[in-house]
């Protein structure tokens, strides 16, 4: 069975949320594409809907989104972009890299809100308070 680490981006207060899904709320994801939306109550965040934004498999190699299906892929990478930096102008390397299909292959999942709930997150996922 499938089990994911899903870190959660608050894009209007700045913050993550690290959180984990497993069995079958974990194969809601499975078979979902970079870009593609999925209902938040997977991780308990019920009424808000989330956008896959990226992810890494469980030997660091990212997602990207321009390799199709969930297989390992070498892609010749140049210029700046997810998973390759180069250190000088014109450089360019061969990359080992995940599809941007999720599978169970996938460790960790990167999810950003796009609709929000009539809750706060901070309740849903029972927050601390700063007292």
């Amino acid at each position: 069975m499938a089990s994911f680490t899903v870190v959660v981006g608050d894009p209007d207060s700045g913050s993550s949320y690290q959180l984990e899904a497993e069995e079958q709320d974990a194969n809601r994801f499975v078979g979902k594409s970079i870009g593609e939306e999925v209902d938040g109550s997977a991780v308990g965040l019920d009424g808000y809907t989330l956008t896959i934004t990226g992810g890494s498999d469980e030997a660091g190699r990212p997602l990207n989104e321009e390799v199709a299906g969930p297989n390992l892929k070498e892609v010749l990478m140049e210029g700046r972009q997810t998973g390759y930096k180069p250190s000088r102008d014109g450089e360019r390397r061969r990359v080992t890299v995940r599809g941007r299909e999720v599978s169970d292959a996938v460790a960790q999942i990167n999810a950003s809100i796009v609709d929000r709930g009539s809750a706060d997150v901070d309740e849903l996922l029972g927050g601390e308070d700063d007292e």
